[in-house]
């Protein structure tokens, strides 16, 4: 018998248990978060053409953008306690029942501020996947597999907006610009039915405590407060928030426009290089998350911060189809490879039983570039020009990476795992 009378090998019984069920939460969630945002990713080469065709300006068009962030960054905080309260599962399906409310009403809409309205609804419905999902990933990982972990759930989630454009364009050319909403609404729905039947309730988890069973949590308040006390968290915070400026702001708003009045391009030829994109980056995904496990989180973020920016550059040079193509991949390889690393340097920097609020601050940062992106960069567009709007997301990029460079301390290092 062992010192706390457990018979010989029942704790690596346990301990194995475990990790096949956290395997198994993975597999689902990866599941999950790959059907969310393939519909989502089925919106972004006509989401700018759709709301065009409502005869608004490019601030405007960058609106229906930003106020899908919004809804986002207005749910991100009550869903951390919301997860703490009811549980990781019931927030997972509230928001596929939500998102696919919204997105109905974003393809049955009649006006430009019907279009508004429902994308508002959207974003709180794709809120709560969200965070609650980033939440369940931390609870289930600990930090000598985190970033593998989490590689592997944003590799499914960055492939599925990656290549989401392809079959999105698709739909738009065939079927009309309504399309890709009613798309992505169905795939919500399904969303909602595989989080409350397939994915395990995480509240409680060994992963997210160190052990079995609840752990005490401080008042909300006293969470916060030691949170954003932290450096570390502030500034991989505001390498969310840049990316989030850069994704919604120019990828999603102003890059499919420039290409088609620059370079004459169609919504599939648009949607085909940014699914290209995606494509090439997935293959960096699991060795990116391998590279953070083993020398650090910095080791990652940074690199993947910067590259981003230059692809931003990269866009606002593009002379060709070719260097378009180029950027894409560019583009696609940095944002897979550093997609992993600031969520798991977010989960590290948790104190035990703040996972919840940890994800929910993290990604309620992040999401204010969603908020603000599309506007600022679109009316830095209407009035400076696309390229100039292009140039200040990627300035934003590659100065927050190096901030994070040299003022963020690392949180995990190991020699092997």
């Amino acid at each position: 018998m062992n010192r706390d009378g457990a018979p010989p090998g029942a704790h690596a019984d346990a301990a194995l248990d475990e990790r096949r069920r956290e395997r198994r939460i993975l597999i689902w969630m990866c599941v999950l978060i790959g059907v969310n945002q393939l519909g989502f990713g089925a919106v972004i080469p006509v989401l700018p053409l759709y709301a065009e065709s409502f005869g608004v300006s490019q601030s405007e068009i960058g609106a229906t953008v930003a106020v899908y962030g919004l809804g986002r960054f207005l749910i991100a905080m009550p869903t951390g306690r919301l997860a703490d309260w009811l549980g990781r599962r019931p927030a997972l399906a509230l928001g596929g029942a939500v998102s696919a409310l919204g997105n109905l009403g974003c393809a049955l809409a009649g006006s430009y501020g019907e279009l508004v309205a429902a994308r508002l609804l959207a974003g709180v419905g794709a809120g709560l996947v969200l965070t609650a999902g980033a939440v369940v990933l931390a609870d289930i990982s600990t930090p000598a597999r985190r970033g593998r972990t989490m590689a592997l759930y944003q590799g499914s989630f960055l492939f599925a907006v990656g290549i989401g454009p392809l079959p999105g364009g698709l739909l738009a050319e065939h079927m009309g610009l309504a399309a890709p909403f009613a798309a992505y609404a169905v795939a919500s729905l399904g969303v909602g039915l595989l989080a409350w039947f397939a994915v395990e309730e995480t509240r409680d988890s060994r992963g997210a405590t160190g052990e079995a069973g609840a752990v005490a949590r401080p008042r909300f308040g006293v969470q916060l407060r030691t949170l954003l006390a932290l450096t570390g968290f502030r500034l991989v915070s505001a390498i969310a928030l840049m990316n989030a400026i850069a994704r919604t702001g120019a990828l999603f708003s102003i890059v499919p426009l420039l290409a088609f009045q620059r370079l004459d391009l169609g919504a599939s030829r648009i949607g085909f290089g940014l699914a290209l994109g995606s494509i090439a980056g997935i293959l960096l995904t699991y060795p990116a998350g391998m590279l953070a496990d083993r020398f650090g989180r910095k080791s990652v973020i940074v690199p993947a911060t910067v590259g981003a920016g230059l692809s931003m550059a990269l866009f606002g040079i593009a002379p060709s189809y070719a260097w378009f193509l180029f950027a894409c991949v560019v583009w696609g390889s940095a944002i897979n490879i550093g997609g992993a690393a600031p969520a798991a340097y977010a989960a590290d920097s948790a104190p035990p039983g703040m996972n919840a609020t940890a994800m929910s601050t993290y990604r309620m940062l992040g999401d204010f570039g969603y908020v603000v992106g599309p506007v600022a960069l679109g009316l830095l567009a209407d009035t400076q020009g696309a390229e100039t709007a292009l140039w200040v997301a990627a300035a934003g990029l590659i100065a927050s990476g190096v901030a994070f460079a040299r003022y963020a301390p690392e949180t995990w290092r190991r020699g092997g795992a």
